[in-house]
């Protein structure tokens, strides 16, 4: 699945309507503390199908829609369009007719979300299962949360239990990494497996 555009209006900080191009090969996005690169993530695990407002950094899910500024009013509405290739023809049999699929989420206040692929309006689940197919979604794990990434080098000793539930492969070196003045070395086998 290769995105090529990211549409945002009235997402978090993107008051004005915003389009980005995601070129083939790796995407960056780097900017100064506050400038929304964040918010961009969150757009592309929002209209992938998050349900969560908590995973928007959000108390509401209406807390995703602008809410003003002291230049700017609050905008009742939020629209992420994400751009999809479709020219291999590997999408669904119910969304296969074009070369490029467009999936959509719009959210009014206080009336809640409508998803669109392709225009025609969708149910949720059918936005989360098309991203499914294809081993992507909201929680897939190249969309880590803020800070994950650090936190997964860094853990807390009470981090450290969440980290190796999630990633089963790294116990050992999550749980040295909580010992004082640990090192990492090399696994050593012991006789029901390998221990640091």
């Amino acid at each position: 699945m290769k995105f090529t555009k990211l549409r945002i209006t009235g997402f978090k900080s993107f008051v004005e309507p915003s389009e980005f191009l995601i070129e083939p090969g790796l995407t960056g996005v780097v900017g100064p503390n506050g400038c929304g690169k964040s918010n961009l993530v969150e757009s592309l695990r929002w209209v992938m199908g998050e349900n969560s407002y908590k995973n928007m950094r959000a108390s509401g899910m209406d807390d995703v829609i602008f809410s003003g500024s002291g230049q700017r009013p609050a905008r009742n509405s939020a629209e992420v369009g994400l751009f999809i290739d479709n020219s291999d023809r590997t999408a669904p049999a119910a969304f296969n007719d074009a070369d490029e699929l467009q999936v959509s989420r719009r959210i009014e206040r206080e009336q809640g979300s409508v998803y669109r692929i392709n225009g025609k309006e969708a149910r949720a689940r059918d936005v989360q299962l098309l991203f499914a197919d294809a081993s992507t979604g909201a929680r897939s794990p190249p969309w880590s949360a803020r800070g994950a990434s650090a936190n997964s080098f860094r853990p807390s000793p009470r981090r450290a239990g969440n980290c190796s539930k999630r990633r089963p492969a790294f116990p050992a070196c999550i749980r040295a990494a909580t010992r004082p003045n640990f090192a990492l070395r090399p696994p050593r086998p012991i006789s029901n497996g390998w221990r640091m």
